[in-house]
């Protein structure tokens, strides 16, 4: 992933307080991730920065929809994107974290990419299953998929078994 300006917030010189901030996702930025889940989108992020002397907190709302492919025909779909996320930014160079939550930067950082915390949000918000509802999937994907289990069953029905189920069950009789 490369870096890009349009992620990166600067948070020196900014006097403790309330800021905020508003990204836009769209086709280039989810290409700069070597992920093949998101396709494309359109989404709107509004953050809110919370300063305090060595604090941050970053309060995200989000609200869009990404294109991904259907797990049925393999078709593009759009899935609906909303929600919440909140980020710490701490300053140190001794603390470590292993809390998603939590962005620990040197004393010296100046400012924070948040491309990559953006991405997820929005990822994680992406069913683990995601098909097209019933009747709008690729016609002529579906009627293979048919095909295929109607071939299966007839099969079934007339008492043949796949070859390799039979020699399962034989490794399985020789124990």
């Amino acid at each position: 992933m490369s870096r890009n300006d349009d992620t990166i917030v600067r948070f020196s010189g900014l006097k403790p307080g309330r800021y905020s901030y508003s990204f836009k996702l769209g086709k280039e930025f989810f290409e700069r991730f070597e992920n093949d889940e998101i396709r494309d989108g359109k989404v709107e992020i509004e953050a809110v920065l919370e300063k305090t002397e060595r604090v941050m907190v970053m309060n995200f709302t989000l609200c869009g929809e990404v294109t991904t492919l259907c797990d049925r025909c393999l078709g593009e779909m759009r899935v609906p994107i909303e929600g919440s996320e909140s980020l710490n930014i701490r300053l140190s160079d001794t603390e470590v974290s292993d809390d998603e939550n939590v962005a620990i930067l040197p004393e010296g950082a100046f400012e924070i990419d948040l491309a990559q915390w953006l991405y997820e949000y929005v990822a994680v918000r992406i069913p683990m299953q995601h098909m097209h509802a019933e009747g709008d999937c690729d016609t002529e994907t579906v009627s293979y998929i048919k095909s295929e289990e109607e071939l299966k069953l007839e099969k079934e029905e007339n008492g043949e078994v796949d070859p390799r189920w039979e020699a399962l069950k034989k490794l399985k009789n020789e124990k």
